[in-house]
């Protein structure tokens, strides 16, 4: 049997997550290991701790997706009696690749913004912070008329022909093709040497940049020809804004006393630090995971009613609370939702048994209410 190696499992990511997606001063992508291993147990965490080293070594893990970056900073030793030393001493010594997707995932759509939306019932959303804008291509591809639906098929699954609320988009031109097979050729119409002439149609589509490489592949699968003609075009189009963070309608609206609780229950943690009025009335929420401090006034620009994020210090707790806006501060921790969320994705894109995808049960949340 063979098995997918650790770069198949990156470009799955890459796809959902790309990492141009990340913030220049973030590290993502491999951080330690190889791209060419095989991989049969991959494990999915937080963060990348001695304890979940330990973890994955005891389940036999030959790959760690992380969200927290086991890598921000260049390092110029490795000091093994050190906690840092340690946990990569173990990695290399158990061949244990270690691979983060960051703020990458943070801006991603379907990424931890939205899995935190998902999980508190925040509908009808859109970009908090925008930090790019997707680019779009358009895409022509020739077909021979006996195999249109096969590829056009093939390409819309991959998700191009997306345009707002609309799948499958497509404009189809027929037409003639013509090509002479040289030798060392086999082709699927005609012969060597003889100039063919077949009818053919161009189908052309829009496709967002993330998706133009599984999209090609895809086309270059289901396509019967040996040599494929397509052609891409990059576009002036405006796509969709990217970002970090998200703002949508909370459904039921609720105070900002029942949403904390709502908060807790259904991200199982024991506490949160509320800021401003308990009693106002949310049907607007902006949520930010992780360190969201800055983008206080952001969300209220937005018109947002409640701010949910982490990190919140003093002082700038004071600015929100003078300005009026209600902030819960859920706690950094609240992105272990990641966890859950990148198995089904990655269950859902392998749909392979060989390929085993499980979560860290470790802890990683450093505090403790007493």
């Amino acid at each position: 049997m063979t098995h997918l190696t650790n770069n198949a499992i990156f470009n799955i990511m890459e796809q959902w997550a790309p990492k141009s997606l990340a913030y220049e001063w973030d590290n993502v992508g491999l951080q330690i290991g190889s791209y060419n291993k095989p991989v049969k147990k991959v494990m999915i965490t937080l963060d990348v701790l001695e304890p979940v080293v330990d973890e994955a070594i005891e389940n036999h893990v030959d790959l760690i997706i992380a969200h927290h970056p086991l890598l921000f900073k260049s390092i110029k030793q490795i000091n093994t009696d050190t906690p840092a030393g340690r946990v990569m001493e173990k990695l290399i010594k158990h061949d244990i690749t270690v691979y983060a997707a960051h703020t990458n995932l943070d801006a991603a759509e379907g990424g931890v913004n939205d899995m935190l939306c998902d999980r508190l019932g925040v509908d009808d959303r859109e970009v908090l912070v925008d930090t790019d804008t997707e680019r779009l291509y358009k895409l022509a591809v020739y077909v021979p008329t006996t195999h249109l639906d096969t590829v056009r098929d093939a390409l819309s699954g991959q998700g191009a022909g997306h345009i707002g609320n609309y799948s499958h988009c497509t404009f189809q031109t027929p037409g003639q093709g013509t090509f002479k097979p040289l030798a060392g050729t086999d082709p699927f119409i005609g012969f060597q040497d003889e100039i063919a002439f077949v009818d053919e149609v161009k189908i052309e589509t829009i496709v967002q940049e993330q998706k133009l490489s599984s999209v090609i592949n895809a086309i270059i699968q289901a396509h019967p020809y040996e040599e494929v003609a397509y052609d891409i075009f990059p576009l002036k189009n405006a796509g969709k804004n990217i970002g970090i963070g998200r703002i949508g309608t909370l459904t039921p609206a609720m105070n900002v006393e029942e949403l904390s609780a709502h908060v807790k229950a259904v991200m199982n943690i024991s506490h949160v630090r509320v800021i401003g009025d308990i009693t106002k009335k949310v049907n607007k929420v902006a949520i930010l995971g992780g360190s969201g401090e800055k983008y206080i006034h952001t969300a209220k620009q937005k018109g947002a009613d409640v701010y949910i994020t982490g990190d919140m210090t003093f002082h700038v707790a004071q600015d929100a609370w003078v300005s009026g806006i209600p902030v819960i501060d859920a706690g950094h921790y609240i992105e272990e939702v990641m966890k859950h969320s990148t198995k089904n994705h990655l269950d859902d894109e392998l749909q392979d048994d060989a390929v085993e995808i499980i979560v860290s049960k470790v802890n990683t949340d450093p505090f403790q209410m007493l």
